[in-house]
């Protein structure tokens, strides 16, 4: 069990966990999921730690083979940049390693925004806490575990 996986127990919150043989070769690990567990990649989201030039850390969660647009984050979160945080700030603020950071059960919740195309969806999946391990849930499911709002975030 992870945080993630405990989180969505504790919430009674419908899901399904879904497992995978990690590749420590795997170059980008979102893709890596979609390819092992058969799926459309437009289903399967990342989850990215960002910085504002306020220093607060935020949640992106996109959609694996999508770019970040950095402009559109700091619009959103009302500051004027936004840059990755450094794999040491994600690590410590989710409590997660990198490849394996799921928005959910994080040590530290932060604010957290979901790309506006997981509104039309019925299912999509997020990492589960570790490496080869993902969750299947509902977009409303998961806006509502991490009290995210959805926003234009790709480029």
């Amino acid at each position: 069990m992870t945080p993630a996986i405990d989180l969505l127990i504790k919430a009674n919150i419908k899901h399904t966990i879904h497992e995978y043989q990690h590749e420590a070769s795997a170059q980008a690990y979102g893709i890596e999921a979609a390819t092992k567990l058969n799926l459309d990649t437009r289903l399967v989201f990342k989850t990215l730690v960002a910085k504002l030039d306020s220093g607060k850390l935020v949640v992106a969660i996109i959609p694996v083979e999508e770019k970040l647009n950095m402009k559109a984050l700091a619009k959103v979160a009302g500051v004027k940049k936004a840059a990755m945080a450094s794999s040491q700030e994600v690590e410590r603020s989710t409590g997660y390693v990198l490849g394996g950071v799921s928005p959910l059960g994080q040590k530290r919740p932060l604010l957290t925004y979901i790309d506006t195309s997981a509104e039309q969806l019925d299912q999509l999946y997020v990492s589960g806490g570790k490496r080869g391990l993902d969750i299947e849930l509902t977009p409303s499911a998961l806006l509502k575990l991490t009290r995210a709002q959805f926003a234009p975030l790709i480029a």
